[in-house]
Parts: structure tokens; C-alpha cells; sequence
């Protein structure tokens, strides 16, 4: 028989088919192989951007005041709470709203010096002086030298004083805080419930 059947393939022309296929395959499966390979490692992704850590913040330490530095020099009224009368005198309250409406140091008489202050706001005001000398020698010759109307003996800190009326309005707290300091503090009648508060607070380091 020398013709081919129908529908057979020759042996030869079906193996090269077969090759052919086989070979398509192998390639299909190394591109694939080569693809997931170089998405594996990441070639062609967006990089993203390099996060910088962030600052450091800074920390701030208050620095301690000088131990024996002025008060006044160093603080200031507000902040402290202090309300200075002189450079060893000072007021640790006060009642609100008021403010430094005068003061100094002064020379009250021959010899004696004085610090003195007032704080006030909307008739309403705290005065405050302290004497340094031989005026306030001891209790009695520093009582004798300060008039107060309808005194009545009372105490300051544990210090004798006297408190009452001033005779230009008012209500008035004297008393002596060391021997060769006195002191007295004044205020309108509407503060009259706060004069032993406010004479309470009274910081004096002691020595002149």
C-alpha cells in the first residue's frame, strides 16, 4: 500500500509536532520562572522614601537660685508670691487684685532707716513699713513711737504688738519682729479682716 491511510499521521511529521509543544512549554515555564523570580525581589516597585527619625527634643532644667542671693534681685513679686518691702522684708500674701503703687527705702529720722511699700487698686490698699535702729530697742519705746487708736495687745508670730485703729483711716498691726526691727502694716477698712493675714505672712531672715 503506498499512499497513507486517512486520518493516520506519519511517524516523523508527529514527532516533531511533539518536540515542538514540549519545547513551548519549557519556555512558558522559564519566563514564568524568570517573572515571579524578579517580582520576588522586588525590581520594579516604587521605593519608598527613607523615613528620618524624628529630633530629639530638649529638656529644659531650671536652675536653682543662689543659695543667699537678694530675693529682690533674683524673683520677682509676681512669680515669687512675694511682695517686697524691703530687701529683708517681705509680704508671702496679699489679698488679690492689688498692686505696687509706691515704696523705698527711706530715712525716717536721724539714724533710722526705713523701707516701706504700698499696694493698692480701686480704693482698697496694703502698707507695710520696717524700721531698723535704736527706735525699736525693745517693745516699749518702739510701742510708744506708733499711735494706734483703740489698741488692743495681740501677738505677730509669736512676737508682742499691738492692733487696732490708724489715725488716717484704716485698720493698723505694729509689732517688733527683733530687737532693733519694728514693723507695722496698714490696710483700708474694706481689707480690715485680712490686716493679721497679711501680717502673719511676713518673711524676716534674721540679721540686719
Amino acid at each position: 500500500m503506498t499512499g497513507d491511510l486517512p486520518g493516520m499521521i506519519p511517524e516523523g511529521r508527529g514527532s516533531g509536532r511533539g518536540w515542538r509543544a514540549a519545547l513551548a512549554t519549557l519556555a512558558f515555564a522559564v519566563t514564568a520562572l524568570v517573572i515571579y523570580a524578579l517580582f520576588s525581589s522586588g525590581f520594579g516597585r516604587i521605593p519608598r522614601p527613607v523615613e528620618e527619625p524624628p529630633e530629639p527634643v530638649a529638656v529644659v532644667t531650671p536652675t536653682p537660685a543662689t543659695k543667699g542671693a537678694s530675693v529682690a534681685g533674683r524673683i520677682s513679686t509676681s512669680e515669687a508670691g512675694l511682695a517686697v518691702v524691703s530687701d529683708d522684708f517681705w509680704l508671702a500674701y496679699l489679698p488679690g487684685g492689688l498692686e505696687r503703687i509706691g515704696g523705698g527705702v527711706i530715712e525716717s529720722e536721724p539714724g533710722v532707716e526705713a523701707g516701706w511699700a504700698r499696694f493698692g487698686s480701686a480704693g482698697r490698699f496694703v502698707e507695710a513699713q520696717v524700721e531698723h535702729g535704736s527706735v525699736a530697742a525693745d517693745w516699749q519705746s518702739y510701742r510708744a513711737r506708733i499711735t494706734v487708736l483703740d489698741a488692743r495687745a495681740t501677738t505677730v508670730r509669736g512676737k508682742p504688738a499691738v492692733v487696732g485703729r490708724h489715725p488716717d483711716g484704716g485698720r493698723v498691726i505694729a509689732w517688733l519682729e527683733r530687737v532693733g526691727t519694728g514693723a507695722w502694716i496698714r490696710v483700708s477698712e474694706s481689707l480690715g479682716k485680712e490686716l493679721v493675714a497679711v501680717a502673719a505672712s511676713v518673711q524676716a531672715p534674721v540679721g540686719d
